[in-house]
């Protein structure tokens, strides 16, 4: 059975690869810890809603991983650490908030339920949310990286989808576009809202 997507990891972000056989990533929070060798992939996270999205795309589509480690210090006011204990403990609501997250804009945009179902069944979340100590940290990376079984399915892969892509508006008047918005008149010295036509807006 094939166990790590071929592009692993599969979305970029701050972080290193170790062994992508290990058992165990670990994201650090807010805080710069020296990467390991033995965690799978090891980084940190300052957001609740890009920050898990990314955690929860790289942890499915490696199969290996089956622990999660949440160390560092907490980011203020987004709540990183806590909104990803909250998304493997409770999951999503329809409108894609993290429920029982306290974080400031606990949305999940990129990343289907159906993944954050996968992320939930895979792996065991070990919370350590304020741990700093890089000895410690090791100790626990070391228990972990080589226990339990692959993960009985094949790697996830989830592909955000492109963000809509808005053409600058058509001036009707005026010869020196200001931005998307307004366009000037430079023989009259006054700045106008630009008409948009249908046509302008298009989507990719």
């Amino acid at each position: 059975m094939k166990t790590i997507a071929d592009t692993w990891p599969v979305v970029k972000g701050d972080y290193r690869v170790g062994n992508p056989q290990s058992r165990i990533a670990v994201v650090t929070l807010a805080s710069s810890i020296n990467p390991r060798p033995e965690a799978a992939i090891w980084g940190s996270s300052k957001t609740e809603n890009l920050g898990v999205e990314k955690i929860i795309a790289n942890v499915i589509s490696n199969s290996n991983i089956r622990y999660v480690l949440v160390c560092g210090t907490e980011s203020r006011g987004h709540l990183a650490g806590h909104s990803l204990l909250a998304i493997h403990a409770h999951g999503i609501d329809e409108k894609g908030r993290i429920i029982g997250s306290k974080g400031a804009i606990p949305f999940i945009e990129n990343v289907p339920e159906d993944a954050v179902r996968r992320f939930q069944q895979q792996v065991v979340m070990i919370d350590k949310i304020g741990l700093i100590d890089p000895k410690e940290i090791l100790k626990l990376v070391n228990k972990y990286k080589d226990k339990g079984e692959v993960y009985q399915e094949e790697p996830l892969v989830v592909c955000a989808p492109k963000k809509r892509r808005t053409a600058l508006a058509i001036p009707s008047s005026g010869d020196i576009i200001v931005s998307d918005e307004f366009v000037m008149d430079s023989m009259a010295g006054t700045v106008c809202q630009a008409e948009t036509s249908s046509s302008a807006i298009e989507s990719s």
